[in-house]
């Protein structure tokens, strides 16, 4: 009987926590306000709204030059679908919130030149860097701080659950991204569907004990 409670629980444990899916999903970036930029990220059936704040000198919406298709390779695990991006040119903090929690997301990075150590909010990695649009250069990261040198082009994520991202960046013609996430974050379940799940185990071991007997 313990057996099978053990390996009914480890299920249960398993379809709380859905493995991160490899693909990326990027934000289709469709309005924006006065210092602020607003897109939608659909992740599965999840509809995730997210919000961009901070000065920006334009944002391109959809149309325009394709920024990612020079190089696609360095924008892993995929390059971001269609042309959006965001493009920054005063330095200063910027935030990127978003309606519900996403798992580890990325962040494509075109032409950050001229740029400082550049702080985030969580650890990061390097998964991409290369030759872009406007030429090339080199990125790396320790912790939370990402270093660039040259025109960096390519695609850096996040390690962990997050409703915002933040960071500042630093003042120059124009650098650009678009963000994007694997995966939602789980949602937790409500207490009474831990009483629930907590009243099948019981009954489930009643049973096999009756059984047994």
């Amino acid at each position: 009987m313990r057996k099978s409670f053990t390996a009914v629980a480890v299920s249960l444990s398993l379809l709380a926590a859905a493995p991160v899916q490899a693909q990326v999903s990027w934000t289709d970036w469709t309005s924006q306000g006065s210092n602020q930029v607003f897109g939608t990220l659909q992740i599965g059936s999840n509809s995730v709204a997210v919000t961009f704040t901070g000065s920006f000198g334009f944002a391109q919406l959809s149309g325009g030059i394709d920024y990612y298709a020079t190089n696609p390779g360095i924008y892993a695990p995929n390059r971001p679908t269609g042309s959006d991006i965001i493009g920054l040119n005063a330095g200063g903090t910027k935030t990127i919130t978003f309606s519900q929690a996403v798992i580890d997301p990325v962040i494509a990075l075109v032409s950050w030149n001229s740029q400082p150590t550049i702080t985030f909010n969580g650890p990061i990695t390097v998964l991409g860097q290369g030759q872009g649009h406007w030429g090339n250069g080199t990125m790396s990261a320790s912790g939370n701080q990402l270093f660039t040198s040259g025109e960096v082009h390519g695609t850096i994520q996040l390690s962990g659950s997050y409703t915002s991202i933040t960071f500042t960046d630093g003042s120059e013609n124009w650098h650009g991204l678009t963000v994007g996430a694997p995966a939602v974050a789980n949602v937790v379940p409500e207490p009474s569907t831990y009483a629930l799940m907590a009243a099948g185990l019981a009954g489930l071991a009643l049973a096999r004990r009756r059984r047994k007997a």
